[in-house]
């Protein structure tokens, strides 16, 4: 099984899947291999279906949980063993459209006064102050900082699209203060307790949750609450869909349009036809 499983992570990487995707789906290759006792090369299609029965019905796995199993087995049985027929009827399960969690400006400043680390402080100012991912911060090189054109570069992105992020001035001043202190001796920006080691994922997520509840937020907290933030308050600020597409790195428009349903903003625009009832432009509609 190990060879089985170090020949997925170098096709993994021959493809170009980010650090997070490869470590993801050898994950689940392996839990699967684990759940029967033996190697994927001697089970096939029944024992797939089985497994993603198993995740649904007694892990009770969400759906977008359930895909990521599913793209895992899907590559390992395509690309990895070279028996695609095996997955041939595999299933994608729909995943439900939640509204995003969004602070409001105020909590936002809340929330940054509450980071006791600098470190943290400048990870959470960038999901707010220009929208990235909480892995683009992590990876966040000290060359990647422009101060002449005040624009971020952002590379390692998600499926290796490069882009330009914004760089306010409230940003840039908080990053100098924190090198003047850090001074990273690498190229990251931020790096880990241990030497040699980058911050973590998991590290940004635990700070900023533990600041949203010593600033008393009643909402969940995280690194993607302040990208949320990030995108309502432009959209709502006159930003169009397309500028803030490319802002956040999507790949798609689809995905920047779900801020279309949680903009305060514009529902508070819109006049309730029941408000309408009785004026000059409730006549007209009848």
């Amino acid at each position: 099984m190990r060879r089985l499983r170090d020949k997925m992570r170098e096709d993994l990487v021959l493809r170009g899947m980010s650090p997070n995707t490869i470590v993801k789906y050898v994950c689940c290759a392996r839990r699967f291999a684990e759940h029967f006792g033996r190697s994927p090369s001697r089970m096939g299609a029944a024992e797939i279906r089985t497994f993603l029965l198993h995740l649904v019905r007694e892990r009770s796995r969400s759906p977008s949980t359930f895909n990521v199993y599913a793209g895992a087995l899907r590559f390992l049985y395509t690309v990895t063993l070279d028996r695609p027929e095996e997955i041939a009827r595999m299933p994608r399960m729909r995943v439900p459209m939640h509204v995003p969690v969004v602070l409001s400006g105020t909590e936002v400043e809340r929330l940054l006064a509450a980071i006791t680390s600098e470190r943290h402080r400048v990870a959470a100012m960038l999901a707010y102050g220009a929208g990235l991912r909480v892995g683009e911060i992590c990876r966040l090189h000290v060359d990647d900082v422009d101060p002449k054109r005040m624009v971020l570069r952002i590379r390692g992105s998600k499926r290796g699209r490069e882009r330009y992020a914004m760089l306010s001035a409230r940003l840039l001043s908080a990053m100098r203060a924190y090198w003047k202190v850090a001074r990273p001796s690498g190229p990251y920006l931020f790096r880990g307790h241990n030497p040699g080691t980058l911050m973590t994922r998991a590290a940004v997520h635990k700070a900023i949750a533990a600041a949203g509840r010593r600033a008393g937020l009643t909402k969940p907290v995280g690194p993607h609450t302040l990208r949320h933030s990030f995108a309502t308050h432009l959209l709502e600020a006159g930003t169009d869909l397309r500028t803030l597409q490319v802002l956040l790195g999507h790949a798609s428009i689809e995905s920047t349009t779900i801020y279309l349903h949680v903009s305060t903003a514009r529902l508070q625009s819109i006049t309730s036809p029941l408000d309408a009832l009785g004026t000059s432009e409730g006549r007209a509609r009848g």
